[in-house]
C-alpha cells in the first residue's frame, strides 16, 4: 500500500501519541475520514507493536503509519539520583516506591526494526521521533517499500534528516504537545514559531513538509498549509475523540486548566503539557535524563492518574487545547478539513 503524504484526499495526519492515547480504532477512525493515521510505538515492545499493526490491518485496509523513538545516550546516573532524592516526598504522598536502580533502555529499537523488515505486508509509513536511524537502518527500510519521516525542530535537524534519505520531514513547531522531538535529550528547544519554522525548513530542503504544533482549528490548519506544509499533524485535537485512549481526567483537564508549559519534570525531556502543582514544584530540578527520569515517575504518574489527581498527573497538550472536543474522531478531522478550506 504505497502512500504519498502530499496526495491524501484530506491532509489531516494523526500525531502518534505514545502512552495509550492513541489506540487502533483512532487510526481506523482517522483513515475512514480520509487523512492518515499512525500508531505510537513508543513505550511498546516489539511484539506488542506487532500486534497493534494487526489490530489496525483489522479495521481499516487504507494505509497508516507507525512511529518510532529512536533511543538515546544513557542519562548521569548521579544526577538521577538527585531527583530520586527531591521526589521522595511526592512518593510518600502517593504512597509509591520509586526505582532504585534504572536498567539502560532502547525501546527495543532493534527488534522494532527488525519486525518491520519482516513484516508481510510492510507498514506504509514509519516516522521517527528524537533522531534518526542509522543510514544502513534506513536504506534497508526504504528497499522494503516503506516511506520514511523524520520529525525535526530546525533547519539543522532537517539537513541530516534529508542525508541520511528521509522521504519526507514532519516539522514541529513549540506549540506541539507532548514531547518536543528535539535529537538531543540536552538539546533546549527552539521557540521559533511553526508558521516561520515551515519556510525555514523549506529553504534547505526540497523534500515533503508536514506541520505539527497547535493545530487545533480550521484557521490554524489552513495557515500551515499555506507556510508550506503538504499535510498538518494533528494530535491534541484528538484527544477527547471517542477513540481516543486519554483518561476522563485528562479530557476534562484539557477544558478547565488554562495554561501549557515546557517542561522535564515528568520525563527528563522537554514536553508541552498542562500547568500543574507537580510542574510548578519539580520543573527547576529536573535532570536532561531520558528515558531514566520517565522511568524514575512512573509510580508517581500511575498513582496520580488512578485518583485522577490532575495536579500530580502529566498532561500533555498544545497551545490549542481549549480547542479540542469530543464525538467521532472522523467527524472532528471531517470538520477540522472543511473549516481550513473555507
Amino acid at each position: 500500500m504505497a502512500v504519498r503524504l502530499d496526495e491524501l484526499a484530506v491532509p489531516v495526519i494523526a500525531a502518534p501519541m505514545a502512552g495509550g492515547a492513541t489506540t487502533p480504532e483512532l487510526v481506523a477512525a482517522v483513515n475512514a475520514a480520509g487523512g492518515l493515521g499512525f500508531l505510537a510505538a513508543g513505550y511498546r515492545s516489539a511484539t506488542a507493536t506487532v500486534e497493534q499493526i494487526d489490530r489496525v490491518r483489522e479495521l481499516t485496509d487504507r494505509p497508516f503509519g507507525v512511529n518510532l523513538f529512536v533511543p538515546a545516550a544513557p542519562g548521569d546516573p548521579r544526577a538521577v539520583a538527585a531527583y530520586r532524592a527531591r521526589l521522595l516526598p511526592e512518593a510518600r504522598r502517593l504512597d509509591v516506591r520509586l526505582p532504585e536502580e534504572i536498567a539502560p533502555d532502547r525501546d527495543d529499537w532493534d527488534a522494532k526494526i527488525a519486525a518491520l523488515l519482516a513484516g508481510a505486508p510492510a507498514v506504509p509509513v514509519v516516522s521517527y521521533t528524537f533522531g534518526l536511524p542509522s543510514p544502513e537502518e534506513a536504506r534497508a527500510l526504504r528497499a522494503a517499500g516503506i516511506h520514511q519521516v523524520a520529525t525535526v525542530t530546525t533547519p539543522q535537524e532537517a539537513r541530516r534528516a534529508e542525508a541520511v534519505g528521509m522521504d519526507a520531514l514532519c516539522v514541529q513547531g513549540p506549540e506541539a504537545g507532548g514531547h518536543r522531538a528535539t535529537h538531543g535529550v540536552a538539546d533546549r528547544p527552539g521557540d521559533v514559531p511553526l508558521l516561520r519554522l515551515l519556510p525555514a525548513v523549506g529553504a534547505v530542503t526540497a523534500l515533503p513538509l508536514i506541520a505539527a504544533g497547535g493545530l487545533a482549528d480550521g484557521p490554524a490548519v489552513a495557515a500551515a498549509l499555506r507556510a508550506g506544509a503538504v499535510a498538518v499533524q494533528v494530535g491534541t485535537a484528538l484527544l477527547r475523540a471517542d477513540e481516543s485512549g486519554a483518561n476522563a481526567a485528562h479530557r476534562a483537564a484539557l477544558t478547565e486548566l488554562p495554561e501549557t508549559v515546557v517542561t522535564r519534570a515528568f520525563t527528563g525531556r522537554p514536553a508541552r503539557g498542562l500547568r500543574n502543582a507537580f510542574i510548578d514544584r519539580y520543573e527547576p530540578y529536573a535532570p536532561a535524563a531520558y528515558p531514566e527520569v520517565h522511568h524514575l515517575t512512573q509510580p508517581l504518574r500511575a498513582a496520580a492518574a488512578a485518583r485522577a489527581d490532575t495536579a500530580a498527573m502529566h498532561l500533555w497538550a498544545g497551545t490549542g487545547h481549549r480547542a479540542a472536543r469530543g464525538g467521532p474522531a472522523a467527524e472532528i478531522v471531517g470538520e477540522l478539513w472543511r473549516a481550513a478550506r473555507s
